[in-house]
């Protein structure tokens, strides 16, 4: 029997899981996030160390025995000089060569739509689009929290924020968005919340990014500032879409499937936001399995292709 490890790395957590030849998941753990620009590389093998000794005790294996891995990691692409490093990690840590690093965008189009043709967006910390169509591939968004990362819980809670301040300085009226964000970071006052998020929290992203379901939330209750911000995020992973799409090169008069992964989405109001922003021709579907499946699925395609 076939082992396949999947690894779906991201900002906040990683995620490792082990499956059959079938795609049957046998054991799943998880770890922090592979998001290594801020801190150092050396932050990727020790999540990996841990990550696959972990999993495989789970399984009761050794990772000598895995026929194949994909490694999905945040980042992964955007910074070539980092690629033979990323390689040699994964290379220690496994113990043998067999296996693929990439973007984790390529796990959750494989997790998504099951290794088939069409279009993932992924919109967990940060945010990025990923699909292959008829032996084409192509990506937009990914460009971290800099440059955008539209849609994604730190761009969405960043939003909330100046939201926040807005209402609590009288530029906007109070809504439900003030109490939620203030309560959400444990603050005694509205100004409190400076202290807590740029002080106490270091401004680092995944914390900031932990605020997101205060917008959320508040939109789903009826703060009509929180939910301009939920459209507008639907609205930009949409766009994310359309762009891949168009890279893609998929005829005007041709439907493609598109799926979602990542928490953003556990959001109604997310889903609906996107759904109702989609260009035509996209044929929207729920997740066939998560990331980290997906990674082990799609080390499964690339074991078939190599022999």
């Amino acid at each position: 029997m076939g082992l396949y490890l999947g690894v779906d790395g991201g900002g906040t957590k990683t995620a490792f899981v082990l499956a059959d030849e079938s795609g049957t998941q046998l054991a799943e753990v998880t770890g922090p996030g592979t998001y290594y620009f801020p801190v150092g590389i050396d932050l990727v093998e020790r999540v990996l160390g841990d990550g696959v000794a972990r999993v495989t005790a789970a399984a009761g294996v050794q990772a000598e025995t895995i026929e194949r891995a994909f490694v999905g990691l945040p980042g992964h692409g955007e910074a070539s000089a980092d690629l033979a490093e990323l390689d040699a990690i994964t290379r220690r840590v496994l113990g043998h060569d067999r296996f693929d690093v990439g973007n984790d965008a390529v796990a959750g189009w494989a997790g998504s739509l099951g290794g088939a043709d069409g279009i993932n967006i992924v919109a967990g910390t940060g945010s990025i689009a990923y699909g292959e169509w008829r032996g084409a591939a192509h990506r937009a968004g990914g460009w971290s929290e800099v440059f955008g990362d539209e849609g994604s819980a730190y761009w969405v809670a960043v939003r909330g924020l100046n939201v926040f301040s807005r209402m609590s300085d009288g530029r906007l009226p109070a809504g439900l968005l003030q109490t939620a964000v203030r309560e959400r970071v444990g603050a005694a006052t509205d100004l409190d919340v400076i202290g807590v998020v740029v002080d106490r929290w270091g401004a680092k992203r995944d914390r900031i990014a932990s605020l997101a379901p205060a917008v959320t939330e508040s939109a789903a209750a009826g703060d009509t500032a929180a939910q301009a911000i939920v459209d507008d995020a639907g609205a930009e992973l949409a766009a994310l879409v359309g762009a891949v799409r168009t890279g893609l090169g998929v005829p005007p008069g041709e439907t493609v499937p598109v799926s979602y992964s990542g928490g953003m989405f556990k959001a109604a109001g997310i889903r609906a936001a996107f759904e109702a922003a989609l260009p035509p021709g996209c044929d929207l579907r729920a997740p066939v399995a998560g990331p980290a499946l997906g990674a082990a699925i799609y080390a499964r395609r690339r074991a078939d292709v190599l022999g």
